[in-house]
């Protein structure tokens, strides 16, 4: 019997989406009608908001992201084209109508993917009022930032949160300017407590327009999206294992079964750790012997850290030659003493060598799959040397256990 469900498990048990799209369309019956080209100062709005708040783009996304994914944000995919966006921004006036066929103009070569692709965006305006097509004239905006949700409640939020901010931005256009955010976009924003602070704050945007959402409303997509892998309590410090987003990088071409094509380097993982009731002057935590670079968040005594490492050998990946840095040893010492004070284990693959290939056939034996992944113990139990503090001005929220101390 065939059971056709929105959702699936990986071999190691985590619970995934479907991979389908759940492209949200907007728009009118007809052209003349459509707010995008009525206002076009609502696109902009639309475009500086999802910029300004990496968690619209990230949050709601498959496991493919990056700038070469099927919806890279502006800001990725080409990295001159926020200059060349404010640029089209100033010839886009509140007060004044434009043409329709200068909102595609205007921003057709900008929406586009790293080789010019304008259907792979997150926001794609094919078909919005292009002037060479019969077919492009609809006066529809794609956003494509979106996947299929494993529950009919969860669609419903990701449609509802898009309709309240087109409705608030045709009452009150959005100004506020684009954001350099560098690497920060693939460092910070890539851990789910730094998104969900994020989504907070959109959340209370809308709020103070009128629009009664609830933050609480979006932890289903917290749990699914980045899963817990495990926490543990160790003495005063709670430790908490999430999964955490990696942008892949695409691989060049190659021959494969007769055939050229890109593969990604899906060998490379990242996840979250995160401390509650930490002392930063008392403790530190290491991973597999090195410093977590931890930082603050917006609660009190709460901190947190990415750890990237390489989860397998491929085939075909980057850096062939580096080691799998798997089992993740996590240690908390208390630097008072010298000495480690607890600490838990993450494997990647089963700790008994049981790695199936199979999939799992039922939620049980997912979960079961994920939880023998992890071990509330593993730590250093003698006195141990205080690592140095690792600083990596370019991602500083991230441990790369792949790139070695200098």
């Amino acid at each position: 019997m065939a059971r056709p469900t929105p959702e699936k498990f990986q071999p190691d048990g985590r619970r995934v989406g479907s991979g389908g799209g759940h492209h949200i369309v907007t728009g009118a019956a007809i052209p003349e009608d459509s707010p995008f080209l009525r206002r076009p100062d609502l696109l902009k709005s639309l475009i500086t908001f999802w910029q300004n708040h990496p968690s619209l783009s990230y949050f709601f996304s498959s496991q493919f992201i990056g700038p070469t994914s099927q919806a890279p944000r502006i800001d990725e995919a080409r990295h001159e084209s926020l200059y060349e966006l404010d640029i089209a921004f100033d010839q886009i006036s509140e007060k004044e109508k434009a043409p329709y066929w200068l909102v595609d103009r205007l921003f057709r070569n900008l929406l586009t993917d790293l080789t010019g692709n304008t259907h792979r965006a997150e926001f794609c305006i094919d078909k919005l009022y292009n002037p060479d097509s019969e077919t492009g004239r609809l006066g529809l905006l794609e956003m494509r930032g979106f996947e299929m949700a494993p529950h009919p409640q969860m669609s419903l939020l990701m449609t509802l949160l898009v309709r309240a901010c087109i409705a608030c931005f045709l009452k009150t256009p959005y100004r506020q300017k684009l954001i350099r955010w560098g690497t920060r976009l693939h460092d910070q924003f890539m851990l789910p407590q730094r998104l969900w602070e994020d989504l907070s704050d959109v959340i209370q945007l809308l709020r103070s327009n009128g629009y009664s959402f609830q933050l609480d409303w979006f932890r289903p997509f917290l749990e699914f999206r980045f899963p817990k892998y495990g926490s543990t309590q160790i003495g005063p410090i709670k430790l908490e294992l999430r999964m955490a987003l990696e942008a892949w990088n695409v691989m060049g071409e190659e021959l494969y079964q007769g055939a050229v094509s890109r593969g990604v380097d899906a060998a490379v993982e990242r996840l979250q750790v995160k401390t509650e009731g930490f002392i930063d002057s008392h403790y530190v935590v290491t991973c597999n012997g090195r410093r977590l670079p931890l930082k603050s968040t917006s609660e009190s005594g709460t901190f947190i850290a990415g750890v990237r490492f390489k989860a397998w050998s491929t085939p075909s990946g980057l850096h062939p030659t580096l080691p799998v840095n798997s089992p993740l040893v996590f240690d908390v010492i208390d630097i008072r003493y010298n000495r480690s004070i607890g600490g838990c284990t993450y494997h990647v693959e089963h700790q008994g060598g049981r790695n199936e290939e199979d999939l799992p056939v039922s939620e049980q034996e997912a979960e079961g799959r994920c939880l023998s992944r992890f071990e509330a113990m593993g730590h250093s139990p003698d006195k141990c040397k205080i690592p140095p503090t690792e600083i990596n001005p370019e991602f500083p929220h991230t441990l790369d256990l792949r790139k070695k101390i200098k």
